[in-house]
């Protein structure tokens, strides 16, 4: 679904797997970001969610596209464990960045999940370069519309981004 071009709640993050440093939205900016909300035990995850970002991780340029990974568990706890994440991210040749969603002290749902208003996995959020949520897809999306979304992203000019980033959440500029 598109957004209102509002800007993306940061990820809450309790450990990092396949990259040397915590990654954050806002040392992205300027990137386009996907962000692949995920669990391990999800069957369309494992078969259609994951595969569809290392494919985008390949298609893209890294200095345009940064894709990541955010295990968001919010059943099969006992099951899901960074130790098993980090098995099934060798299994699966995941080589993109992940994170885990730091868990809630209010219930089952994840900060990040809480916070995007995730329905379930596999969801699918696109942050444009100045940071803004553009969209937010919950379950399978094709790879051509993807495609197309991610590309018109990464093609917005760099001056309509530098003047957005100067007007705050209201619209506001100056």
């Amino acid at each position: 679904m598109p957004m209102d071009n509002q800007a993306a709640p940061e990820l809450q993050v309790s450990r990092w797997f396949n990259t040397p440093a915590p990654l954050s939205l806002a040392a992205l900016h300027g990137r386009v970001v996907v962000v692949e909300a995920f669990q391990m035990l999800c069957p369309g995850c494992v078969s259609h969610g994951l595969p569809q970002a290392q494919r985008v991780r390949q298609v893209f340029a890294r200095e345009d596209v940064e894709v990541i990974g955010l295990h968001t568990v919010f059943e099969h706890h006992a099951a899901m464990t960074p130790v098993a994440l980090e098995a099934f991210l060798h299994e699966y040749r995941i080589g993109f960045p992940v994170g885990v969603d730091a868990p809630s002290e209010a219930g089952p749902m994840p900060r990040t999940m809480a916070a995007y208003g995730m329905r379930g996995t596999p969801t699918l959020l696109l942050v444009d370069r100045a940071g803004r949520l553009r969209q937010h897809h919950f379950g399978q999306v094709e790879d051509l519309l993807l495609g197309a979304q991610i590309a018109m992203l990464a093609a917005e000019p760099m001056t309509a981004i530098a003047s957005s980033a100067a007007c705050n959440v209201d619209g506001n500029c100056g």
